[in-house]
């Protein structure tokens, strides 16, 4: 989990709930207690949460005004992040259906699962070609590799789809090597 989506997440915890625990806190994160430790002296350092004692060892945590607004800024950067990740893969993915299209298949198979994969199918389904859930060795498989998709097509090895290109069509296995 990236740095700025962290602090967000904590600040947002403690809004919640100021009596949360860190063993409480690393739960719902995910972390390590000593990560969220070391995140909490952070913020309280800067003067974006201010903790009280309550009993001898609980703690209480106050998002600061100051928190707060470090809490809007680390909002808008997530929602900024977060809309360029999804253009990127909706335009990946209208590029993979372009391809798909061109070769004249009108459904593909949706390979593994992740946010990329349902953004993949929602475009699918606004483009207009079926998303098969059945395996199927005459459909192009499609899975997602970061913000890219790549398509795996029917009956092509792995080798096939590594031989270089030119004007767009692939070379014969035994082209460049030598043979005049």
């Amino acid at each position: 989990m990236p740095e700025v989506e962290r602090q967000l997440h904590i600040l947002e915890a403690l809004e919640r709930n100021p009596e949360t625990t860190q063993a409480g806190l690393a739960a719902h994160l995910g972390v390590a207690v000593g990560s969220v430790n070391w995140y909490l002296k952070r913020l309280i350092r800067k003067g974006y949460v201010k903790a009280t004692k309550m009993e001898r060892r609980r703690l209480k945590y106050f998002v600061t005004p100051k928190g707060l607004a470090l809490k809007a800024r680390l909002t808008k950067q997530y929602m900024e992040v977060s809309l360029r990740v999804y253009r990127e893969l909706r335009q990946a993915a209208q590029e993979a259906l372009d391809q798909v299209r061109r070769a004249g298949y009108t459904a593909v198979q949706a390979d593994g699962p992740g946010e990329a994969m349902e953004i993949f199918q929602l475009t699918c389904l606004e483009e207009g070609v079926r998303v098969e859930r059945v395996p199927s060795a005459r459909l192009p498989k499609v899975r997602a590799d970061g913000t890219r998709f790549e398509v795996e097509w029917p009956g092509r090895t792995e080798r096939e789809e590594q031989r270089p290109r030119i004007n767009g069509r692939r070379l014969p296995p035994d082209a460049g090597k030598g043979t005049p």
